[in-house]
């Protein structure tokens, strides 16, 4: 297709490097004043060169009702591209991935690239990403935070590029890790040709049965009659012991790594006993690890979520699910707890409520609604694929709180919704990586991290030159 005249023309004033044409100090500032449909902005300036990042001009904007919108425009050297990124948790706190130095959910990536890069906090301030109190009674929150930040984050960067380069950006990328994953999957359902280019990491995409119903079994699980925690932190050393001595081995080669937890079954009867305290374990604690592996089922027996914890996880539990000896962790009661009481039903049971209340019975039906906002999980992305569009969806085998069965089902189904795996390979690449938490937070044995990992790499090369990532490890 012939490319209109004013197109060729601003193509010809570029340099030699194929660099666009940039704008200045007062071009940026003036952004603080630009007019735009149902939203404003509130201020824009430039920051200089950090040592990390090149000087770039720093929007601020709201899109209506109340989608904070952070946009970073590189001052030299932009690269007519365009990247968001998703949050993580309830988000709630604009920008927070960018004040650490990791990659994850941040801007960094794109930024660093050239991109004009985007995020939002979903349509809500909160106080933490466990925080769910700005949904007591407010759908429209809910939805923001389901669905329409993405595309309210997308129209306001667009409409602030285009005001401060004079051009509206040619291919765009998203990436995000839990929740951040869920929004991927999210904006390949719903807006299948606003990126070209997809990073989907640990995707939560089906939120209500996974932190409504999943969750709340595995609380349950580990809280005795009295109200008691059962398996408690000190234990959790002799449970990773004994994995990794019985399940190291399974894949051939004896590298501190479970290549895949679902070809290894534990038995922990070796490290049994009748009475608390001590190196073993009492029936009830054995119990709860039993129950975790299996996941949440009905009293019909029926499997409420995929899977359950996988072997190999047991290093991050701490952080996720028994808490730290010394206070803190468990943050899968707290994000249960924040679900349940203001987020998950349609009539909010309020801060009295606890993931001990679920009933798997009744309350798996009673979040439809929220099932409708929230759920990313559908396996037939044809509209995306269609599109031409390239997505990467990676997951920690070790992930002990998105539990990585999920999204191992969904590649399935979408694979058998396309036609075959092989014809999802055209658009769809899914890496399951050994010995890595969630999203790549806490380094376990394996030492690997998100520092290690750098999907964008391989999905810029499979977007521009066809080429099909085979690694996603860093170099």
């Amino acid at each position: 297709m012939r490319k209109p005249l004013a197109l060729m023309a601003f193509l010809a004033s570029t340099t030699a490097t194929g660099a666009f044409a940039q704008s200045g100090e007062d071009d940026c500032t003036a952004l603080g004043t630009t007019i735009i449909e149902s939203g404003y902005v509130h201020a824009a300036q430039v920051i200089a060169d950090d040592g990390e990042h090149a000087p770039y001009c720093k929007v601020r904007a709201t899109a209506l009702p109340a989608i904070n919108i952070e946009v970073r425009l590189p001052m030299e050297g932009w690269n007519g591209k365009y990247y968001q990124a998703g949050c993580g948790g309830f988000c709630g706190i604009l920008g927070r991935a960018d004040a650490s130095p990791g990659w994850v959910n941040a801007m960094r990536p794109g930024l660093a690239r050239g991109y004009a890069t985007a995020t939002s906090d979903s349509g809500h301030h909160g106080l933490s990403v466990v925080d769910a109190g700005w949904a007591d009674s407010n759908p429209n929150a809910e939805r923001d935070w389901g669905y329409r930040s993405i595309e309210e984050t997308s129209r306001v960067a667009r409409a602030m590029i285009e005001a401060f380069y004079g051009e509206a950006p040619g291919d765009a990328i998203f990436q995000g890790c839990s929740t951040g994953g869920r929004m991927a999957h999210m904006a390949a359902e719903r807006y299948p040709e606003m990126f070209q280019g997809i990073i989907s990491g640990a995707p939560a995409m089906n939120y209500t049965d996974l932190v409504g119903t999943a969750m709340s079994f595995f609380m349950q699980a580990n809280t005795g009659p009295d109200g008691e925690q059962i398996l408690k932190p000190e234990k959790v050393s002799l449970v990773q012991a004994a994995v990794m001595a019985q399940c190291d081995g399974a894949d051939g080669t004896e590298d501190g790594l479970i290549d895949d937890p679902r070809a290894c079954e534990v038995d922990l009867t070796e490290l049994s006993c009748s009475e608390e305290g001590g190196d073993c374990l009492t029936a009830d604690e054995i119990g709860v690890i039993d129950a975790w592996r299996q996941g949440p089922v009905n009293d019909a027996g029926d499997q409420l979520y995929p899977g359950g914890i996988p072997e190999g996880s047991e290093p991050f539990w701490a952080l996720w699910l028994t808490g730290m000896e010394g206070g803190g962790g468990k943050l899968v009661n707290a994000f249960a707890t924040g679900f349940g009481q203001y987020m998950a039903f349609a009539d909010d049971p309020g801060a009295g409520w606890t993931p001990q209340d679920f009933d798997l019975e009744s309350d798996p039906g009673r979040m439809e609604q929220a099932a409708a906002l929230y759920n990313a999980d559908d396996p037939d992305i044809s509209a995306f694929r269609e599109a031409g569009g390239k997505m990467i969806v990676w997951h920690g085998w070790a992930d002990p709180i998105v539990t990585p069965y999920k999204t191992v089902e969904w590649y399935e189904a979408a694979a058998e919704a396309a036609g075959g795996e092989e014809t999802l390979r055209e658009n769809v690449a899914l890496f399951m990586v050994p010995g890595v938490d969630h999203c790549g937070i806490q380094e376990g044995p394996s030492g690997i991290t998100a520092a290690d990992l750098d999907p964008m790499t391989p999905l810029e090369a499979w977007m521009a030159e066809g080429t099909a990532p085979q690694s996603i490890m860093a170099e």
